[in-house]
């Protein structure tokens, strides 16, 4: 059964904790709140779905240096900074440090929550390519060595020829490693397989 997403709202003011919960909560959505950055890295899991909406300014741990552990726990927590002194070097930083957005105090709902759905969003359409890429991988990983071989080669655009030329093997042969590719790929057609090729091997998001 899948996570419900959940709007964190990090920062040490507890009156606008409040009114961000209730503005969270009129839309329908659930939202979790913390006074530190701290208690919310004591409870975070990265399998949680949602967003985090964040203050620059705490006692102890500064939203940016939470932030950045996230970041280098690989973490890809959608994050709205926001901040009572929005100095643009402090933006700056924060959007450096993979923000989503950065946004001033006092802000406006309407654009808060637009913001957040925006997040949620990201989210959900980010943990959906790491799914995919993580099975395309899997199944890529049950090929036999001399099929992956076979299978980037057909990728890069080579024909049945060439790679025949290339590995020293018969035309015959190449086609049944491409048929066995194809299949436990489960790619419908050649291009499908192009697709898969080029998630496998384009950077993790």
């Amino acid at each position: 059964m899948a996570l419900e997403p959940i709007v964190f709202i990090v920062d040490d003011d507890e009156a606008l904790r409040e009114t961000l919960t209730r503005l969270v909560e009129s839309v329908g959505l659930s939202a979790r709140t913390f006074d530190s950055a701290t208690s919310f890295l004591e409870v975070y899991e990265p399998q949680q779905p949602g967003c985090l909406v964040l203050d620059v300014r705490m006692r102890g741990m500064s939203g940016l240096d939470l932030l950045s552990t996230l970041r280098a726990r690989d973490s890809a927590l959608p994050v709205i900074m926001m901040s009572a002194y929005g100095d643009v070097a402090t933006a700056v930083r924060a959007m450096k440090a993979g923000a989503l957005d950065f946004v001033e105090k006092p802000f406006s709902n309407q654009a808060m929550l637009e913001l957040i759905q925006q997040s949620l969003k990201a989210d959900s359409q980010a943990r959906e390519s790491r799914r995919v890429r993580d099975e395309l991988a899997k199944r890529h990983d049950d090929l036999t060595g001399r099929e992956r071989e076979v299978m980037a080669l057909v990728v890069s655009g080579a024909s049945n020829k060439e790679i025949s030329s290339k590995l020293g093997i018969s035309p015959k042969t190449v086609e049944a490693h491409r048929a066995r590719v194809m299949r436990k790929m489960d790619a419908r057609s050649l291009a499908d397989l192009v697709r898969m090729g080029g998630i496998i091997l384009s950077p993790a998001p």
